[in-house]
Formats: structure tokens, C-alpha cells, sequence
């Protein structure tokens, strides 16, 4: 049997090939032709709202494919942008909703904001890593979050920023061996920690994060301590910061099947 490692380390030698692969199978390539093709024509957040197929194609490029449901809440981290300190999407602890916001910049550039390439073939790009890492993830959950960490490893910036990604903060652990003492304390101690334990510098180099996730596969593969549904949750979108009746209305939404 491949081990979680191996699995990982022939994906990430021949990312392209990978991710081209993915780009060849029917949905994808349907799915990302008609998304090129009509999303220079969304002049608006209400025009991008308003067709569901580029809606969920731009959420599932950024992971935010299980908060799909969430209309309004999407329109308000759309509509406010990124430009000021305040903006919704900044408030949020999940870094995700402010990269939507970036990519599909109206607040700042209007209707030109889905002219530009991150908002067109960089969102396609998006679509087929993310597409490729929850395939991996069914057969080997280790590998997706291998793959995912490789990713975001050069934007980790602190161990604050790790605890407030659940999928980054299980390779730390991993690769840490954290006992439950640790995992219990308040999050500033815990980001102080692994800043002592770490050094987040070497994510920058990717011999080092290679280095770093050869460690975490074969402690995964001795552990193999989660299910790979558990492993699916630690990708689910954040809500954190957000406040409770807005938490309320967002339900509301999912409840009534809007």
C-alpha cells in the first residue's frame, strides 16, 4: 500500500501534470469553460449573485464551497471589499472570505473587476487545486492536508494564523506531537508555543516546508489518529467573529433552502 508520503510527494513533484489531469475531466473542464466565458460579463455583485453556476464555481476555487447557502452573507463580504480595516471579510478569522474579496474586488474596482486575471484565470487555477486536493483527500485525508499545508504555507505568517486554520493547525500538532495540556490552554499561549517550537521563517523555503511535511506524513501514517470524515470538517469555512443574531439569519437561510 502507498504510503500517505509517497502519495504526496509524487503529486507535489508533478504539480502541473497533477493539476492538469484534474483540468481534463468533463465537469471540470465544463464547469471552468463557462466560467471563463461569462464571468467578464458580471459587472456587479448583484450580476455574480444572480447566476448560480459562477456563483458556486468562485466559492468552491476559495474553499467556501459548504457556505454556498449563505447568500447574504456572501453579499456583505463581497460588498464591503477589503479596502478598509473594518470590512467584514477582515473581521473574520477565515482568511478565505477576505481572499474571495481580493479576487473579486468590486468595492474597489466596480464593474472592472472581473476583468482582470486573478478574477478570471486565477480562479480556474484555484478550481482545480481545490478540485485535486479533496480528490486525494477521499482516498488519503493525510495527503490533502499535506497538499493544503504546501499551499498556504508561504502566506503563515504567525501561530495565530495557524490556530485560526483547523487544517493547518493539525499538521502543527501533528508534527509537533502536542499533547492534549497544550491544546487546552488559551489561544494566545498556544500561538506563543508553537512560535517556540517552530520557526515560521523556514515556511518561506520550500525545501524546508518539504522537509517539514515528510515529517508530518510519516507521524500521520503512525498515528492515523482521525477519520477522514473528521479530516473533511477541519476544511469547513470559519464563522468566527461573526456576530450571533447575524449567525441566526444565517441559518435562517439555510433552513429555508435559499
Amino acid at each position: 500500500m502507498i504510503t500517505t508520503y509517497t502519495s504526496y510527494a509524487i503529486i507535489s513533484r508533478d504539480l502541473p501534470g497533477s493539476l492538469a489531469r484534474v483540468a481534463e475531466q468533463p465537469n471540470v473542464a465544463r464547469e471552468s469553460a463557462y466560467y471563463l466565458e461569462n464571468i467578464g460579463k458580471v459587472k456587479s455583485v448583484d450580476d455574480f449573485m444572480a447566476d448560480s453556476r459562477l456563483y458556486n464555481y468562485a466559492l468552491k476555487a476559495h474553499g467556501l464551497e459548504d457556505m454556498a447557502y449563505a447568500k447574504a452573507f456572501i453579499r456583505k463580504v463581497l460588498t464591503e471589499g477589503v479596502a478598509t480595516p473594518d470590512a467584514f471579510a477582515l473581521k473574520l478569522a477565515d482568511s478565505r472570505y477576505a481572499g474571495l474579496a481580493e479576487t473579486l474586488n468590486f468595492q474597489a474596482n466596480g464593474a472592472a473587476a472581473t476583468s482582470f486575471d486573478k478574477a478570471q484565470k486565477g480562479v480556474v487555477e484555484k478550481y482545480q487545486r481545490q478540485t485535486l486536493e479533496e480528490e486525494v483527500g477521499a482516498e488519503n485525508p493525510g495527503v490533502r492536508l499535506a497538499l493544503y499545508f504546501e499551499r498556504m504555507a508561504p502566506s503563515i505568517k504567525s501561530g495565530m494564523e495557524i490556530l485560526a486554520d483547523d487544517a493547518l493547525a493539525e499538521v502543527v500538532r501533528t508534527v509537533l506531537q502536542l499533547p492534549d495540556e497544550v491544546a487546552a490552554l488559551d489561544v494566545d499561549r498556544q500561538a506563543a508555543f508553537i512560535e517556540e517550537s517552530i520557526d515560521i521563517e523556514d515556511f518561506q523555503d520550500a525545501s524546508k516546508t518539504a522537509k517539514f511535511l515528510e515529517r508530518f506524513s510519516t507521524l500521520w501514517e503512525m498515528e492515523n489518529a482521525s477519520t477522514p470524515d473528521s479530516v473533511t470538517t477541519l476544511f469547513s469555512p470559519s464563522t468566527s467573529g461573526i456576530s450571533t443574531d447575524l449567525l441566526i439569519s444565517i441559518n435562517a437561510l439555510k433552513l429555508g433552502g435559499k
